[in-house]
C-alpha cells in the first residue's frame, strides 16, 4: 500500500474534473467541482416524518458523496452502501406502520398480537418462531405469509399502498437485483458521481413515498403534474398541427381555416410537457397524462366565444396506476378507454371481450392486452400483475363486469359521452389482430 501525506489526502481527485453541469468533457475547477457536486445532492430532501434511523443514514451518504471530490471511490462506496438503505427504510417504515404491535394468525387459524415490536431484526427473530403464521395486508387486511425479506418487504409495501406504479414494479425488482448484488459481491467495480447521484435519488423518492410523500418532478413517485387549458388548432388543408396556452388565442384575433379544441392538459415547456398531446382523442387515450376536452372543435371565434365565458383554471392530475378499458371484438382490438367513456357507449358498440387493465401509461396497458390476444403461448399473464411488463388485469370479462372492477378499485365509472373529437392525425383507434398458435 502507498502511504500518502496529509497534502495527498486534501488533493482533488483529477478523475472527478470532467463532470460538469454541461455533461462529460472538459474540466471544471476543484472548487467548482465540488460546488456542482453539491449542488446535485443538495436536491434530495427527505419528509420531515421519516423515521430518524433511516434519515440519519442517508445524510450520513450525503456526507460522505462530497468526498467524492477528493477520492473518486466514494462515489461507488456511497452508491453500494445506498443499495442496502433501501432493506434499511422498508424495515423502519415496517415498525413505524405497525406502531409497536402487529397483529398475527397461526396456522390453526388463531389470532394474537405480537407487542413491542420496535426492532425489525426482533420481530423477525419472534414472528419466525411461530411456524405458519401470517399478518395482515392491503385494504381489506387479508391474512397474508410474510417472510420477511427485502423481497417480502417490497411487496408489504405495495399491498399497504405505500409503494405506486406499475412501471415502478420492475424498477423494484432491479433494486433488489443491485442490492443482492451488494450484498453478496464478485469482482471488482469502480462508478462515479452519476451513478452514486442517481441511487441517492432513487433511495430518497423511496423513502418519501414510504412516509406518504411524492417527488415533485420525480422519475419513479412523482407528484401530481399541473394541468392548464391548452388549445390545439390544426389546419384541415395543410395537416399543420399547433399548440398553445388556451388565453394566448387572444393575442391574434384574425379570422383563420384552422380548427381548434381547448383540452385541460398537461403543457408548460420547459417545465412539464406531454409529449404525445398532438394525438389528443376525446373517445380514445392517446396522450401520455389525462387530457380532458374542455371545447370544441370550432373556428378561432368559437374559442374565443367560449373563453369569454369560462376563464381559463389550472388542477393536476396523477398519472400512476391509472385504469383503462380495452375491448376486444372477432379480430379487432380497440385502444384504450377511460372507464367512464366506455361507460357511455351505446349498446351496438358493448359488445366483444373487454379488460380493466391499471398502468402508467395508455401504451402498457394496449400493448399488454394485445400480446395476450395474438399470442395463445404468451407469457402475459391474463389476471394480476404481469412479470412480463408493466400492467395489471383487474378483469376480463363483459363490459358490465370490467366497469364493476374499476369501480371496485376507487375509479370513476358514471357515464360520460363526449363528442367525436380528435386531432387529425395518424394514430389509429383499432387494429386488426391474428391469434398466433
Amino acid at each position: 500500500m502507498d502511504r500518502l501525506s496529509l497534502a495527498d489526502l486534501r488533493a482533488v481527485d483529477e478523475r472527478v474534473l470532467p463532470f460538469n453541469p454541461y455533461g462529460f468533457g472538459g474540466r471544471l475547477s476543484p472548487e467548482d467541482a465540488l460546488e456542482f457536486q453539491q449542488h446535485v445532492i443538495a436536491q434530495y430532501e427527505l419528509a420531515d416524518n421519516v423515521a430518524d434511523g433511516t434519515r440519519q443514514r442517508f445524510e450520513q451518504l450525503r456526507h460522505v458523496y462530497r468526498y467524492g471530490v477528493l477520492c473518486y471511490d466514494l462515489f461507488t462506496m456511497v452508491g453500494d452502501a445506498a443499495l442496502l438503505a433501501f432493506e434499511q427504510a422498508l424495515r423502519d417504515r415496517f415498525i413505524n406502520f405497525h406502531e409497536g404491535a402487529v397483529p398475527l394468525r397461526s396456522k390453526e387459524g388463531e389470532v394474537h398480537v405480537l407487542k413491542d415490536v420496535t426492532d425489525y431484526g426482533d420481530f423477525v427473530e419472534r414472528y419466525k418462531g411461530l411456524k405458519g403464521t401470517r399478518i395482515q395486508m392491503g385494504p381489506d387486511r387479508s391474512w397474508t405469509g410474510f417472510n420477511g425479506t427485502l423481497d417480502g418487504l417490497y411487496r408489504w409495501a405495495r399491498r399497504e399502498g405505500l409503494l405506486r406504479g406499475q412501471r415502478n414494479r420492475g424498477r423494484e425488482k432491479a433494486l433488489t437485483d443491485l442490492r443482492n448484488m451488494v450484498a453478496h459481491p464478485s469482482g471488482f467495480h469502480l462508478h462515479g458521481p452519476v451513478e452514486a447521484a442517481r441511487t441517492l435519488s432513487n433511495l430518497a423518492e423511496v423513502i418519501n413515498r414510504l412516509w406518504g410523500q411524492d417527488t415533485p418532478g420525480g422519475r419513479l413517485y412523482p407528484a401530481p403534474v399541473e394541468r392548464r387549458a391548452t388549445a390545439i388548432a390544426w389546419n384541415p388543408a395543410t395537416g399543420s398541427v399547433a399548440i398553445g396556452h388556451a388565453e394566448n388565442l387572444r393575442s391574434d384575433t384574425d379570422e383563420d381555416e384552422w380548427q381548434y379544441v381547448i383540452v385541460q392538459a398537461v403543457f408548460e415547456p420547459g417545465t412539464a410537457e406531454d409529449p404525445t398531446i398532438f394525438h389528443f382523442d376525446a373517445l380514445f387515450e392517446h396522450t401520455t397524462y389525462p387530457c380532458d376536452l374542455l371545447w370544441g372543435p370550432g373556428n378561432r371565434a368559437e374559442a374565443l366565444q367560449w373563453l369569454d365565458s369560462n376563464p381559463p383554471t389550472s388542477d393536476t392530475c396523477d398519472h400512476l396506476d391509472r385504469v383503462f378499458l380495452i375491448r376486444h371484438d372477432a379480430d379487432t382490438l380497440y385502444t384504450p378507454q377511460r372507464p367512464e367513456v366506455a361507460a357511455g357507449l351505446p349498446e351496438a358498440e358493448h359488445s366483444g371481450t373487454w379488460y380493466a387493465i391499471r398502468a402508467d401509461a395508455s401504451t402498457d396497458a394496449f400493448v399488454h392486452v394485445r400480446a395476450s390476444v395474438e399470442d395463445v403461448e404468451s407469457r402475459h399473464r391474463p389476471s394480476g400483475e404481469c412479470r412480463e411488463c408493466h400492467a395489471d388485469t383487474l378483469k376480463k370479462g363483459t363490459l358490465r363486469e370490467v366497469l364493476t372492477a374499476a369501480r371496485e378499485a376507487g375509479v370513476n365509472v358514471e357515464p360520460i359521452r363526449p363528442p367525436d373529437s380528435r386531432v387529425p392525425g395518424w394514430m389509429p383507434r383499432s387494429i386488426t389482430v391474428r391469434r398466433r398458435y
